[in-house]
């Protein structure tokens, strides 16, 4: 199977600026696109940005200009760079991975990391 370990949370005070990383491993052919997304108590999980492996980027209108996406085929990774933080950016974010797992099959699957807590605060 596959694993994505998230690592880089913490407390960042408003304005402030925090880099996410996420490292998938294991049974990995290939890697389509990889994506971060993020959970509040009582909300719905919800995209924040994602990545393709040609590099092409998309990100939720409340982080446009804010956050930015990169990530490393060679390294099967992916991060999260994330400036002027807001109180509202508090959430538990989740690194999301679609992956092919076999030579022999072609179909992909989706992984989930197990999240890192991200609080905005004073």
């Amino acid at each position: 199977q596959v694993q994505l370990v998230e690592s880089g949370g913490g407390l960042v005070q408003p304005g402030g600026s925090l880099r996410l990383s996420c490292a998938a491993s294991g049974s990995i052919f290939n890697i389509s696109n990889m994506a971060w997304y993020r959970q509040v108590p009582g909300k719905q999980r919800e995209l924040v940005a994602t990545i393709t492996r040609g590099g092409s980027t998309n990100y939720a209108d409340s982080v446009k200009g804010r956050f930015s996406i990169s990530g490393d085929n060679a390294k099967n990774a992916v991060y999260l760079q994330m400036n002027t933080l807001k109180p509202e950016d508090t959430a538990v974010y989740y690194c999301y991975a679609v992956v092919r797992t076999s030579t022999y099959y072609s179909g992909y699957f989706q992984f989930w990391g197990q999240g890192t807590l991200v609080t905005v605060s004073s």
